[in-house]
């Protein structure tokens, strides 16, 4: 019996039984050929939520090409030294999560509400990963020691269910000059983040770090990949969008700010 992962439908406990996993009410899931379990709950396909496949596999390579290997680095030596059962939340195609996995001592479990994202991960190796929604995760409550959680959105509640007393939060956002020359491309008045800290109600907030990089992006593929992975794509301007085409070259500032949670 899986003691982690929980039946969407009704919360009991899974067994596996060869590539399928079925609660004690009848319910069953197969496991995918990539070794993942599609537990979401939506009148939608499985591959029609989130990025489209293609955007999804752009994602993954300029991932691949280390531009934000500072943070997935500077992430992995906070968790060295820890231990136990870590839940990397809406995982995307596992970039950072197989390398969380890499750190003696962590169970690592990651999840995302794209199908497509979660195939790429599970093809990562190295974890073990779900498809389904932020807004109830399939898992056991107090099951997890530590969660990680980058650039998405911030459900207090269901993070402290998941984990157990005393258990770690590791939440990262956009620092001020995060991105800033690919805002000075797009708009006449680049403006900087907002590093509001999210309202965390039933966690204590132990501190925060930084982490900055100067970094180029070439190639105006992988510029335009950048794009769609922050929410400015969705808020830009089909005429501002324009201004992307034909940059080959994008010098530009990370910046990323982590605060770590303890469950009170």
């Amino acid at each position: 019996m899986d003691k982690v992962i929980v039946c969407p439908v009704c919360g009991e406990g899974l067994f596996k039984e060869d590539r399928t996993f079925g609660c004690a009410n009848g319910h069953r899931f197969d496991l995918a050929r990539e070794g993942y379990l599609n537990l979401l709950r939506s009148s939608k396909k499985g591959d029609t939520v989130g990025d489209d496949p293609a955007a999804c596999r752009a994602r993954r390579e300029l991932l691949n090409k280390g531009y934000y290997s500072p943070l997935r680095d500077f992430l992995c030596n906070k968790l060295s030294g820890r231990s136990g059962r870590l839940l990397d939340i809406c995982c995307g195609e596992g970039y950072y999560t197989s390398a969380f996995a890499g750190v003696e001592g962590l169970e690592v479990y990651g999840f995302d509400i794209s199908k497509e994202m979660v195939r790429l991960a599970a093809k990562r190796g190295k974890g073990r990963y779900f498809v389904a929604n932020l807004a109830h995760v399939p898992v056991a409550s107090g099951s997890f020691d530590l969660a990680t959680h980058l650039f998405a959105p911030f459900n207090a509640a269901e993070f402290a269910r998941v984990l157990k007393s005393g258990g770690e939060l590791f939440t990262v956002f956009p620092g001020a000059r995060h991105l800033f020359g690919l805002k000075a491309v797009l708009y006449d008045r680049p403006y900087e983040n907002d590093e509001r800290l999210p309202s965390a109600e039933g966690f204590e907030l132990v501190g925060t770090e930084r982490v900055k990089a100067e970094t180029v992006i070439e190639g105006n593929g992988d510029i335009s990949a950048l794009f769609r992975m922050t929410p400015y794509y969705f808020r830009t301007p089909p005429e501002n969008k324009k201004r992307l085409e034909g940059v080959e070259s994008l010098p530009t500032e990370l910046e990323f700010v982590i605060a770590t949670y303890k469950k009170i």
